[in-house]
């Protein structure tokens, strides 16, 4: 039997926002060390503030000053802080709400301990040293008459330079976990090490799937046979890229298409290149491009990309049930 396969597996990007002129105030304001909310048309003092009115949906524009102290709402212990967190030490997350503000934001509490924090407790902002315009400038909150809660005001940010206003906020996003392997898809990623292409077969239907899965999602049984398939097939749909993207690793325009493979009945998304974009058809034949041997590892990245063969495209009716 297979040995499922395990490795770490991350996944990231720089999520970037346009601020905006709401947003963009607050972050900005953030910049110099004050908090704004916005008054809603109940009276009601959103920070952080919204753009629109949630009873009228009408834009928002009274800015209103709030206090950098407030009283916790609620709170959850975070035992074992995570990479990227505010604090790489034990704290609580919190809903604070700002004196001043009728909504409670979230933010970290720096408690020392479970039993340093209550609900009704009062708080006061950590400043970040360089404020630089992001939600962040509030490193943390510290509840009041802790020492750090005590401690002095940090020196007044410099103020921003005049028509230089942060409108862009960009924050790293990243997830870390370990990636375990059904036996099936062990099985799968293992074949392609090896430069094969197996597939599984339903005893009930007689689909075959690749990658494979463990049960049929038609008839609900295992689907223990493996077939192995050739590395030829058919476009059944696609798209052309035309938009760059941060990351991207083909110049546009390229085609990322849907590939059923001979003697498949369900197709997998891969890149057509060996033609121009244009030229990319439902129902072309195409063939895959292997990497060198040297190169090939347990993924499909093995595989470049598909190109055309040349030879004459497949009927639509050959594959309009698998599109």
């Amino acid at each position: 039997m297979t040995t499922p396969l395990s490795a770490p597996l991350e996944v990231g990007f720089d999520y970037t926002r346009s601020l905006g002129p709401v947003f963009g105030r607050f972050v900005n304001g953030l910049r110099e060390r004050r908090i704004e909310g916005v008054r809603g048309s109940d009276g009601r003092v959103h920070v952080p503030p919204v753009e629109y009115d949630p009873v009228t949906a009408a834009p928002l524009t009274d800015f209103v000053p709030v206090s950098d102290e407030g009283t916790v709402v609620s709170w959850s212990w975070m035992a074992e802080p995570l990479e990227g967190q505010p604090l790489s030490r034990p704290f609580a997350w919190a809903l604070i709400k700002l004196d001043g503000a009728d909504t409670p934001m979230l933010h970290a509490v720096d408690a020392g301990s479970p039993g340093g924090i209550r609900t009704g407790d009062r708080v006061r902002v950590r400043w970040a040293d360089n404020p630089v315009g992001h939600i962040r400038d509030i490193a943390y909150f510290v509840p009041l008459g802790a020492p750090d809660g005590e401690a002095p005001e940090p020196p007044p940010a410099a103020p921003r330079e005049e028509g230089a206003p942060v409108s862009i906020m960009i924050t790293p996003v990243h997830l870390h976990y370990q990636h375990s392997a059904s036996p099936e898809e062990s099985r799968y990623l293992q074949g392609l090490a090896e430069g094969k292409l197996i597939g599984q077969r339903c005893p009930a239907c007689e689909k075959v799937y690749i990658p494979p899965r463990g049960a049929c999602p038609t008839d609900g049984v295992p689907t223990a046979e493996e077939v192995e398939l050739p590395d030829t097939g058919i476009v059944t749909t696609f798209c052309i890229v035309n938009v760059p993207f941060l990351g991207q690793r083909i110049k546009p325009p390229y085609v990322a298409a849907y590939i059923l493979l001979d003697g498949a009945d369900i197709p997998f998304l891969h890149l057509v290149l060996g033609c121009e974009a244009s030229e990319v058809r439902m129902g072309m034949r195409v063939r895959a491009a292997w990497k060198p041997r040297e190169q090939w590892w347990t993924s499909l990245e093995n595989i470049s990309h598909f190109e055309p063969t040349g030879e004459p495209d497949a009927p639509y009716e050959s594959f309009a049930h698998h599109l």
